[in-house]
């Protein structure tokens, strides 16, 4: 058995990564029926089953697992070669898992920079309440509030997230001052549903008072900000969402109430040497690093007063006010 076509194992990559023959043929601009033909033609190359259909999507088999570990430094070793070609440009797809308020709110404002830097590049960014683990190969790269917890998977360090107590002006109103801890128990909150909730480091209610019970719960983090905007309720928010929310918010007990979250990025170790993945890696920690006003407020020295204190509109030193604020890139 000889393998001759390198676009047969490319597709299978996809297929495998992707879950579906479809979504595969999304990603490579291509029929469905294409990618399964190909697929079937390396099975039969091989003479082996690579992939089982099943209601969640295409699993690997045992065989299809090997061959997919021994192709991702075939991939590396052909990036490298069109890198060289193309004068050490970054091509190919990297797809991304970030929790939702990271995902929506950082993340992907800063996309179109990325890919004007690396017009090669396709980012597939899947924010959501949900986590998809490299380990299984869900994901290339995906950004967690936890380490990794398997060998097969490269993790690190991203940076610190820094959490408050926000409400809006209207419930502020209607509360009158609230000076400690305890003036927070007669108070509406919202937060998460506690069976829905996939890291326990999203658990932060009780880190301010344990007799804090909230009236609405959502797995959402962005359902729970327009409830807070609304009015609605008191909630915990990270600060570089209410920060680039452009939300009419006020920070609540700064001092007594500031919670802080370690932000993990992890890929699996078959992919962490890609042209792509390194270079989306370089880029996710420089949007972390370039902004600590938004993610370690109380920790920066430009901090926005918006995201903290103030509900003036100006930020300061001539920055843009918050619902139009510039996340670098």
């Amino acid at each position: 058995m000889t393998l001759s076509n390198w676009d047969d194992l490319r597709i299978f990559m996809a297929a495998a990564r992707s879950g579906s023959f479809t979504q595969a043929a999304s990603r490579l601009t291509v029929d469905a029926s294409t990618v399964a033909r190909r697929i079937a033609r390396l099975e039969s190359a091989l003479r082996a089953t690579l992939v089982a259909r099943t209601p969640k999507g295409l699993k690997l088999t045992a065989a299809g697992a090997r061959l997919f570990d021994a192709s991702t430094a075939v991939e590396s070793a052909m990036e490298s070669a069109e890198a060289i070609s193309d004068h050490g440009s970054v091509r190919g797809t990297v797809r991304i898992s970030a929790f939702e308020g990271l995902g929506s709110a950082i993340v992907a404002p800063a996309m179109p920079a990325l890919l004007r830097r690396h017009p090669g590049l396709r980012i597939e960014l899947i924010a959501n309440a949900g986590f998809l683990s490299p380990s299984i190969r869900e994901v290339d790269i995906g950004i967690s509030l936890s380490p990794p917890h398997t060998p097969r998977v490269t993790g690190e360090r991203l940076g610190d997230c820094e959490l408050g107590l926000y409400a809006s002006e209207a419930l502020l109103d209607r509360s009158g001052p609230i000076e400690s801890v305890e003036g927070l128990l007669s108070l509406p909150f919202v937060g998460y549903i506690d069976d829905l909730l996939y890291p326990p480091e999203l658990r932060y209610l009780a880190d301010i008072h344990p007799a804090i019970t909230p009236a609405m719960t959502s797995s959402s983090v962005r359902a729970q900000l327009e409830i807070i905007r609304a009015g609605g309720a008191l909630g915990i928010l990270p600060c570089f969402l209410a920060v680039t929310a452009g939300a009419d918010l006020r920070r609540v007990l700064p001092s007594k109430v500031s919670l802080r979250r370690t932000l993990w990025i992890a890929a699996h170790k078959d992919v962490t040497e890609t042209a792509r993945v390194k270079a989306v890696y370089r880029w996710l920690h420089k949007l972390v690093s370039d902004s600590p006003e938004i993610f370690t407020p109380s920790q920066s020295s430009s901090t926005p007063r918006i995201s903290c204190e103030s509900t003036s509109r100006e930020v300061g030193n001539g920055s843009t006010a918050p619902g139009n604020r510039k996340i670098k890139s």
